[in-house]
């Protein structure tokens, strides 16, 4: 087979041989070998020498030939253009019983230079549309088309048209899919984890030691704390990245309403079940499943996970035949999972197949020193969501916002920065901005401005392994300011 590609305009001179786009990013030659079999299916039935389909896709042409010299270059010069572009042009299939007498193609260069005797040329329509056309030709027999076989092609080529179109939808398809993942994953940087306490720099050391690897993560925190931007994080930056990402949260479900969730369910298997219904388990394999509040599943959906996290298997209820499945389990939990096994609420044995790995993401108020980082971050992020302009917080603000215990976490943060970006009038957030419960009390009565600051200073600065420039550089301001406030809080 030779493959070929036209320039722009859908001329029909000869062009360079086209490139097969990479398979992860665009799988092109999976429509490349299904025009490659039509092609042949079509030579073989009409018992011709040669065959051509040419493919409009845009301005292009893109062109498949079979039993041509491997020069691709000069196969374009080898077919008979005139028949191609009246077809191509009208819509209406060609037949030419004798081409060197046939007054419309005998004078054709390509006629008389190859010898062509017999040949046939049919669109492929798609509904109204011709999207390209089935080229044949004899070198050997005249009379070797008959009307009959024009017809038989016309026919085919219209179920080509439509196969190939199917094809072209997955192409589409699977690049709208690469390019929602390559969003996530930009979505699901390290850098977006935020945080610079030495808490969150053994987690992020931690997450990097484990992601490339199948094993088991538990997740543990309180609500707020990000457990499902780290899984994700796990996820896209790992060797599963292209695999899908599934979640479930599990909180507060039905017992049968999770199960068939998680394991799909066999058409009546019980009422309500109208068909067959695939599990989340079966959509996320070969990827990873983030079960969200894992502690709150039944005894008896335990042991199904269990069996799953075992043996890799699932089945679904109703059903009597188990499947196989390779996932890779994330678990995420507010409740200690331990004090869980201990009072008798979980199974000991799935506990430790679930914690291979546990990763303890601190309270807000455990690393109150990154709250100056998670502020600057999520103004900017808001900022440039609404495009409106770039907004500060004033001192007395970012003092409330320090002192704040934060019982909803980094989330309850995210949710007040947000917020105030939106009703702050100026450019800059103020106290009244915030709409935090005793701000005023926070603001005033807790610490003064002078205190607030030279806290936050210090506490970065201990995050920061005592590192100067970097403490600067994380706060916004010069490091010649920096060693001023150092040396004016020593004296």
């Amino acid at each position: 087979m030779n493959t070929l590609k036209n320039g722009p305009g859908g001329s029909l001179e000869s062009g360079s041989t086209s490139t097969v786009e990479d398979g992860r990013k665009l799988p092109r030659e999976d429509v490349v070998h299904l025009i490659e079999t039509v092609l042949k299916l079509a030579i073989e039935m009409m018992n011709a020498d040669r065959g051509v389909v040419l493919l409009r896709e845009g301005d292009n042409i893109n062109i498949v030939a079979h039993n041509f010299p491997p020069d691709s270059t000069a196969t374009l010069d080898q077919v008979s253009k005139s028949i191609v572009r009246d077809v191509l042009a009208t819509g209406a299939p060609q037949l030419s019983h004798d081409a060197r007498a046939d007054p419309r193609y005998g004078g054709a260069d390509s006629v008389i230079m190859h010898q062509i005797t017999s040949m046939i040329c049919t669109p492929m329509y798609l509904e109204d549309d011709v999207i390209g056309a089935i080229y044949l030709d004899s070198r050997r027999d005249r009379q070797r088309f008959t009307d009959e076989n024009l017809n038989f092609v016309s026919t085919f080529g219209r179920m080509a048209a439509i196969a190939v179109d199917y094809a072209q939808s997955y192409r589409e398809l699977y690049r709208q899919k690469l390019l929602l993942q390559d969003e996530a994953q930009k979505q699901c940087r390290f850098e977006d984890i935020i945080g610079n306490s030495p808490k969150m720099r053994e987690i992020k050391d931690l997450m990097r030691r484990v992601l490339n690897s199948d094993i088991s993560v538990l997740l543990e925190g309180e609500s707020g704390t990000g457990k499902e931007l780290v899984a994700r994080a796990l996820h896209y930056n790992g060797s599963r990245r292209d695999k899908p990402f599934v979640v479930q949260f599990c909180g507060n479900l039905a017992e049968s309403l999770l199960e068939s969730e998680l394991f799909g369910h066999k058409k009546g298997s019980f009422t309500g079940a109208i068909a067959d219904k695939k599990g989340l388990f079966e959509v996320a394999d070969t990827g990873t499943f983030f079960l969200d509040e894992i502690a709150d599943i039944s005894p008896i959906l335990q042991t199904k996970l269990l069996r799953v996290l075992q043996e890799g298997e699932i089945r679904s209820v109703g059903d009597t035949v188990s499947k196989l499945v390779n996932v890779r389990i994330i678990s995420a939990t507010n409740k200690s999972l331990k004090d869980e096994v201990e009072t008798g609420r979980f199974r000991e044995d799935l506990f430790y197949r679930l914690n291979v790995i546990t990763i303890l993401l601190p309270a807000l108020r455990e690393r109150i020193g990154d709250v100056p980082l998670l502020v600057n971050h999520f103004l900017k992020k808001f900022t440039e969501a609404s495009e409106t302009p770039v907004k500060r917080v004033s001192a007395s603000a970012m003092q409330v916002l320090a002192n704040y215990h934060w019982p909803g976490n980094v989330r309850e943060l995210m949710n007040t920065i947000e917020r105030a970006t939106i009703l702050a009038e100026g450019d800059v957030i103020n106290v009244e901005d915030l709409f935090i419960p005793e701000a005023e009390k926070l603001s005033s009565h807790r610490k003064t401005l002078k205190e607030c600051e030279k806290g936050i200073v210090l506490k970065m600065l201990d995050d920061c392994g005592n590192n100067k420039t970097k403490t600067a550089e994380i706060l916004g301001v010069s490091l010649r300011w920096l060693h001023y406030k150092l040396n004016e809080w020593k004296e």
